[in-house]
């Protein structure tokens, strides 16, 4: 398994823009962009380490840690960084996928479409970052998914007939909810 953490704020993918040069319109990725995936490759890189690419599938968890605003109460921020507070502002989950696996392509696998399994989770955190964790699904040491940090987010299944749609997460006993 490859672990590695991107610092500073997470960044979502932006769309191309349509730029003039020498009378000619073409589509560049934005600056904010090609210089998030840059720090993408920077940071795996030296997590690889020398080790080869991954050349088969793969799955990844990534941990969006989005900073706190610096605007909100003491009170507010507090409840953000207990996980009272989610953060449902941008940059949107699947844009921030995209901008990693793009700066991931060429560093960490030949293309991100070696992805099988993808499971993320955005929080406040005292410190902004995004902690990505990589393994191949194929090495047979390696075929079960390291679930423990997702336990508290897998629902208890309400009768023995439902199946987990990775077919991966252990049982769970059923815990009783009141209101």
């Amino acid at each position: 398994m490859i672990t590695f953490t991107i610092p500073g704020q997470p960044v979502g993918k932006q769309r191309p823009k349509i730029v003039k040069i020498g009378g000619f319109s073409r589509m560049a990725t934005p600056q904010k962009t090609v210089s998030y995936e840059g720090l993408v490759a920077m940071t795996a890189q030296q997590a690889m380490a020398g080790r080869p690419m991954f050349e088969a599938a793969v799955a990844v968890n990534l941990f969006i840690d989005c900073q706190v605003p610096a605007s909100w109460s003491a009170k507010k921020q507090r409840m953000a960084l207990a996980g009272e507070v989610l953060p449902t502002t941008k940059p949107d989950c699947d844009n921030v996928v995209k901008a990693v696996f793009d700066g991931l392509n060429g560093v960490l696998w030949r293309d991100d479409v070696l992805v099988v399994d993808c499971r993320l989770r955005k929080r406040y955190a005292a410190t902004p970052r995004v902690r990505v964790e990589v393994w191949s699904v194929v090495d047979p040491v390696a075929t079960e998914l390291p679930l423990e940090t997702f336990a508290d987010l897998v629902p208890a299944a309400s009768n023995d007939a439902e199946a987990d749609v990775f077919g991966t997460i252990p049982p769970r006993q059923q815990v009783e909810h009141t209101r």
